[in-house]
């Protein structure tokens, strides 16, 4: 997977919007104003491509123990967030199953009202 693929995965998702919101390194996805997917365009950059993805808390030990490249989310709450290293172990397949699965979590998380806001856009 390249920053390309990435980008067009998680914007092919219904109400999706990126943004800069702590400096001009750090690559936001967000739905109804709630982030699900984070990662650093430097590390792209660098060749050490990662993301930090929402999970739900059983999922994401299980994850952790199957796969090296799957740690509890940098710089987030080690409990709902993972980071999850790109281009190694982990299948491309799985880690789009992973986005679909942290922006599932987040889409739950809104209020109806701003779920279908996002629905209606």
């Amino acid at each position: 997977m390249n920053i390309q693929q990435l980008y067009e995965f998680c914007l092919t998702k219904k109400g999706v919007t990126e943004h800069f919101p702590f400096d001009q390194d750090t690559l936001v996805f967000k739905v109804g104003g709630k982030m699900f997917c984070l990662t650093s365009l430097s590390d792209w950059e660098k060749g050490t491509p990662s993301l930090n993805l929402k999970c739900d808390p059983e999922f994401a030990e299980k994850l952790r123990a199957e796969f090296a490249d799957i740690k509890p989310g940098w710089h987030m709450s080690k409990t709902h967030w993972n980071t999850i290293q790109i281009n190694r172990e982990v299948p491309d397949s799985l880690i789009k199953e992973l986005i679909d699965h942290s922006y599932d979590l987040v889409f739950k998380s809104l209020t109806k009202k701003v779920q279908l806001e996002v629905l209606g856009s």
